[in-house]
Order: structure tokens, then sequence, then C-alpha cells
């Protein structure tokens, strides 16, 4: 049976910069518009010519690609021609192949925001494709909150969409701009627009979360017949985010009916590269990845109770619904106060530590992390210390230097002419094989700004661990998270610590005291002793 073909359009350079907080530079987006090609999307929206000078640097550097790279801008204005309209004419000069136009197809939008008449309106969104195809361009016409003006007026938004229609327009994208249309209704007036003449083929699906529905809206357009589908990387967009391509791509390749009826450009080869797409973007933004995030999220596949984690261990599928390695991301069995035989097990296996099934340390190991997640540590988000207690206990944890004292100190100075700044100051005394080595650090950024106490007892600690220093040397500490498990005059202090080197690992500890330096501090040598671990770092003698 011959597949459908789906087309997949990203917005990520476009619409996701609209995201509060966000924005690219140009070498963020040609980076970003290679990674969205290498995973195979059929459109790149690269951006508005002459709206800022990022987009239009973007244009003149961007790197050649299989997609099509697409400028975005919007219809001409009332009153000139559209060979007379120098915005026009600013994204015809971007020399893309395809040209996304966005026009009004809500009649309250028209007169109101516009202030034109609603003959005018067609007579622009016309005129703009017409002009659009004529210059040898692919065009697409954005329905601009269609859905909103089709249930305010159904005959006036269809003859907008009917003027981009006969103009020329390859597609016709229906937009949920204000993102408040639900699923059903998505549906049923796509199979409308379609039933009155436009063939799905050429029509195209734009959703916004608004409702949490971006994602269920585009499907629905799709079942109604829609064969474009535009989204972003993570469903980054404006207010709640545009539908989500890290989820609707491995839906579409992987879930019935998708996968049978519809062909992508997105192979399954490619489809294995997603997790590391959607974290290169985190990365670009400095963000956290979202651990719940479907298919690619760190905790998409993480079975904590010890009943599932005994399932997954006889047959994957009992409690996954795809095998995770298809969208590049990895099965977690953490170990927590729920946990089992079963996750012990299969946690040791990982971390690579080999131990017979009836080894009476078992039960030990099992005990003392139910202990001391009692007393407030969690090592369902720690795997790293995890790992580091239970060797401890086989006795396979080597004894690479020992901390013999630290010294945290925070000032706060007034200095001329009229600025008030604090200084964190930490000092770190470790004896590595019978040598003692001091280290003392100030935790200050390149503007000379306090970067705080943690950061300082960070860059002591690793600042000269001897024989161990070019181990360490390509850590850097990208998360930190703090949280109080106890209230009042007793409270317990849980920090944990993300880090990540050179070879792409990331790995989370844990510490917990009442003083937050304590906690913190813990957290830190387990981070640094794992890295020792893991690259086989050798022994230089009992301290």
């Amino acid at each position: 049976m011959t597949r459908e073909r789906l087309y997949l359009y990203d917005t990520t350079l476009r619409d996701g910069q609209q995201t509060q907080g966000v924005q690219f530079s140009t070498d963020e987006k040609c980076r970003i518009a290679r990674t969205l090609d290498a995973l195979g999307v059929d459109y790149i929206e690269g951006g508005w010519p002459g709206a800022n000078p990022t987009d239009s640097a973007f244009f003149e550097t961007a790197p050649k690609t299989r997609a099509r790279l697409t400028a975005f801008g919007m219809t001409k204005r009332a009153g000139r021609s559209a060979e007379n309209d120098e915005v026009l004419a600013t994204v015809l000069n971007a020399g893309t192949q395809s040209v996304c136009l966005v026009g009004k197809t809500h009649d309250f939008h028209v007169t109101t925001a516009l202030g034109i008449t609603l003959a005018e309106n067609v007579e622009n969104i016309a005129r703009s494709i017409a002009h659009v195809v004529r210059e040898g361009r692919e065009a697409l016409f954005d329905a601009e909150h269609f859905f909103d003006g089709w249930k305010a007026d159904p005959a006036y938004a269809f003859d907008c969409l009917k003027a981009a229609h006969e103009a020329g327009a390859r597609w016709i994208v229906l937009c949920d701009t204000n993102g408040g249309t639900l699923p059903r209704e998505v549906g049923e007036i796509t199979a409308e627009v379609i039933a009155r003449g436009i063939p799905g083929t050429t029509i195209g699906i734009h959703t916004h979360d608004d409702t949490g529905n971006a994602v269920a809206g585009s499907l629905a357009a799709v079942d109604a017949g829609a064969r474009q589908v535009q989204g972003t990387l993570n469903g980054l967009g404006e207010r709640c985010g545009n539908a989500n391509l890290t989820t609707l791509i491995p839906t579409f390749l992987l879930k019935e009916p998708y996968a049978s009826r519809f062909q992508t450009g997105v192979t399954r080869e490619a489809l294995a590269g997603l997790t590391r797409a959607s974290r290169l973007l985190d990365d670009i933004l400095n963000r956290v990845p979202r651990k719940a995030a479907a298919y690619v999220g760190a905790s998409a596949f993480t079975h904590k109770a010890g009943l599932h984690a005994s399932a997954i261990l006889k047959d994957p599928t009992t409690y996954e619904h795809i095998d995770p390695a298809l969208v590049g991301n990895a099965r977690v069995i953490p170990m927590s106060n729920q946990a089992g035989q079963s996750n012990l097990r299969s946690r040791l296996a990982d971390a690579g530590i080999e131990v017979a099934p009836d080894d009476p340390r078992l039960p030990l190991i099992l005990d003392e992390i139910k202990t001391r997640e009692g007393q407030g540590y969690s090592y369902d988000t720690a795997q790293a210390s995890f790992e580091i207690a239970a060797r401890r206990i086989l006795g396979q944890l080597p004894t690479f230097f020992t901390v013999k004292r630290y010294r945290v100190t925070v000032e706060r100075r007034r200095l001329p002419p009229d600025r008030t700044v604090t200084l964190s100051e930490a000092v770190v005394v470790v004896d590595i094989a019978g040598e003692r080595k001091l280290s003392v650090s100030e935790s200050l950024d390149a503007e000379g700004n306090d970067r705080g106490p943690v950061n300082a007892l960070s860059r002591a600690l690793a600042k000269d661990l001897g024989p161990y220093q070019s181990i360490i040397d390509d850590m850097k500490l990208v998360d930190f998270k703090v949280r109080i498990t106890n209230g009042g005059t007793e409270a317990v202090t849980r920090v944990i610590i993300d880090c990540e080197d050179g070879q792409g690992r990331r790995w989370a500890t844990v510490g917990v005291s009442p003083n937050i330096v304590d906690a913190s501090f813990e957290a830190l040598l387990d981070a640094v002793v794992w890295k020792l671990v893991r690259d086989g770092a050798p022994v230089s003698g009992k301290a």
C-alpha cells in the first residue's frame, strides 16, 4: 500500500523565538537549522527578514539544507501594489525557495486591527500570493486567527482561503492563533474546509498550546485531511507554546494509524537523533530539559516502583509503549524507597557492577538506600550518588583523596564610589597519597559579580586534585536544586546537583544536611568521585 506524504514544517527559529526570554543569535539559528535538517523536516522557517538584524543576518548566512528554507512575512498593505510594498520586497529578497505570508481571516481583526474593509483584505491576500508565485517561489498562506474567524463568520474566513488558493498558494495553513480551539472543533472545521473545495493536500495546521491541546489539535486536523503540520522543537513558542514536534514526529512514525498511512521526511534512522536534538535546543537556551517530556524526557522511560521494574526486566513492553532507543532515549530504573531487588540488580548492572544474585550484601544496599531516603536523600533523581553508596558497601569504591577540611566565607563590601558587592571565598584542603593540597577560590564571574558560596566551593574542590586534575577538567556544574524536607528549626536541606563532561555524560548527585553548604559540598564531592570512578582513575595511594 502506498503511503500518503505528510509534510513537517518547523517554525522554531521564528515562532519559537517569540517565547518569553528566548533570543537566538545568528550562529545559534544556523546550528538549530542544521540539526532540524539532519532530523529530516521538510520546511525550516528561518524568521522574518527585515524584522530584526538577527533574522536578516540568518538568511544571509543560512546553511545549505535539504529542507526548504522559508522566509516569513505579511501580505501587502492596503493602498499599494504588491510590487511596491517594501515589507513584502524584503521578504522576497531573502532569496528562499518558499515564502510564507500571514494574513487576517477573522473579520473582527480585519476591521479592528487593520482598519480596512473585508474586501480590501481579500484583495491583499490574493495579490500578495500571486506576486510571490510570479517571482517563482512556493507560496504559503498563513491564515491567522482562522478558527476563531470561522466560528464568527465561516463564509468570510473561507473567502480568504479561497483567494489565496486561487492565487496559487501551495499551502493554506489553518492557524489556531489564540490556542483556544479544542481538537474536536479543529477536526470538524478542517474537514468542512476540504468539503468546500480546498484539497487536503494543500492544507496545513498550525496550533498553539493555550489549552494544552496543540498536539491533539494537530492530530485532529491530520485525521480530517490536512497534510502539512507546523510546530516547534520542544513546543517552544509564544505564551504557552506551539505544537511540539518532538511529540508529533515520533507519533507519526511509530503510532497507528499514522505509521502505516503516512510517510514523512524523517526516517526511522533519523528518529534516533530526536532526543539529542531536543536537548541540544535546551543547551542552547541554557535550560534544564523537561524530565517529563513525552518520548525525549529523562523520565519518559524511568521505572521507579519495584513492581514496574520487576516486570520491565522480564519484558519491557509491560510498562513501555515504545522501545526508548527508537527516539534516542534510554531506560532508567532508579533506586528509591519504593525499590525492590529488581531495581537494585538493574541499577548495579547499569553501573557496571557485577554482583552474584545471592550476594548477602544486596539487602544491605537496599536497606541503606531506604534508610537514607528516610533521612531526606533522593536516589531516584541522583543515580550517581546511588552508585557511590553501593560501591562503598560492596568495597568497590577507591579512595582517591580525602577532604581534611573546608571553609566558606561570604563578605559584603562597600566599594567606591557607590557600589556594594558580595564576595564568596572557599578554601578546601585535601590529602592525596599523603600530600596535602590547599586550594582557594573566589566565586566571581567575568564581570566581577559574585556567583555564590557553592560555586566557590565547586571551583576550590576542582582547582588542584594533583594526578586527577586532567580527568576532572572537563566537568561543569549545570544545575543546582535545593529543597527543604522538614520545616521549622529542625529543617533539613536536600541539594541535587547535575554535572556534565566533555564526553556528553550527565549525572546527578545528592547531599543532605541541616546546613545548605554541607549538603552542597556532599553532592559536589560525590560528583567528582563518580567522574573519577567512571573514567578509571588510578588510585595514588591511601590517604
